[in-house]
């Protein structure tokens, strides 16, 4: 049991400097140096030295009490700022998930379906374009880099990605991260005419746990992607004290963005994969399915899960 304890006392110690104090000691330090060097003397080293000394002289940090006290009091603060930036990374991760509620994010989605409809029709001219300089008569391989067919199919691949960048389908959610959940959900209905939102959390239920570690693992990676967003937030609010901070704020947000659209675009497709996989399994454990039949799930079938799951809403 010792040894037990002591591994789980040492991964959690691990976790806790790991999530909340390194992260709010490295904000909390900026704090101090921001709050001492300013704008005009951002980067004065010999004052921040002359400052370092200053304090370092006290006679009252020559004693061991008062010097721990000030320790467990940084550790402290340390730890209110990460659990503040927790607490602001949830709010921004359901911010990015949120559906268009008001006029400002129906405002929001609209500009993004405009902006969607605008590629998608230059994604439509690429198109002609291409089969314009098909050969129908042509052998079936690739053709040559310099003709005009892969140019134009070049072309179409580019404005296609183009295009995705604000959604895969018409958007209908003021974000790219709702968007491609919202795509998961329309893709699974097209399919199988289930409703995504009643079928996960029965399904979660039923997931083998290689594929749950998976979805969280994702999961989590989205989470750490809102919570590096919040300490940009973070940042941004020291520039106004100290300007060099808004660089680490530039820096965190543009990281964020990047490991949330992976995440997301990761945990989206695992979502698909299980409701593919697992869906089946599923009707056959309510009854919906006998467990000789074979055969995929069909539109029937999700028809009477979503009908099941909701309640007769």
């Amino acid at each position: 049991m010792n040894p037990l304890l002591t591994t789980l006392g040492s991964k959690l110690t691990e976790r806790w400097l790991n999530l909340l104090v390194l992260p709010g000691a490295l904000f909390l330090a900026a704090t101090a140096l921001g709050a001492t060097l300013g704008h005009r003397h951002w980067r004065d080293l010999d004052l921040l030295r002359t400052t370092l000394d200053d304090l370092a002289a006290r006679p009252a940090l020559e004693r061991p009490g008062t010097a721990a006290l000030l320790v467990a009091l940084a550790l402290l603060a340390a730890a209110a700022a990460s659990l503040a930036a927790q607490f602001l990374g949830s709010a921004i991760e359901r911010h990015w998930l949120r559906h268009p509620r008001g006029p400002l994010t129906r405002a929001l989605t609209e500009r993004r379906r405009r902006r969607w409809v605008a590629r998608d029709a230059k994604v439509d001219q690429a198109l002609r374009q291409t089969v314009a300089h098909t050969d129908p008569g042509a052998p079936d391989e690739s053709p040559h880099p310099d003709s005009p067919s892969a140019r134009a199919l070049a072309r179409l691949q580019t404005r296609i990605e183009h295009r995705d960048r604000v959604a895969l389908r018409s958007p209908a959610r003021p974000t790219w991260y709702g968007d491609r959940m919202q795509t998961t959900a329309d893709r699974v209905a097209d399919a199988y005419g289930v409703d995504l939102a009643a079928l996960w959390p029965r399904l979660w239920l039923t997931l083998p746990e290689p594929a749950v570690r998976q979805l969280q693992s994702v999961g989590d990676s989205f989470s750490a992607a809102a919570r590096l967003a919040a300490w940009a937030v973070a940042y941004a609010l020291l520039a106004c004290w100290w300007w060099p901070a808004a660089l680490v704020a530039v820096g965190c947000a543009a990281v964020a963005r990047t490991r949330a659209h992976t995440a997301l675009d990761a945990l989206a497709e695992l979502i698909e994969a299980a409701v593919d996989v697992h869906g089946r399994e599923l009707a056959v454990r309510v009854g919906l399915l006998a467990p000789e039949s074979t055969g995929r799930l069909g539109p029937e079938t999700g028809d009477g899960l979503s009908e099941l799951f909701r309640k007769a809403e």
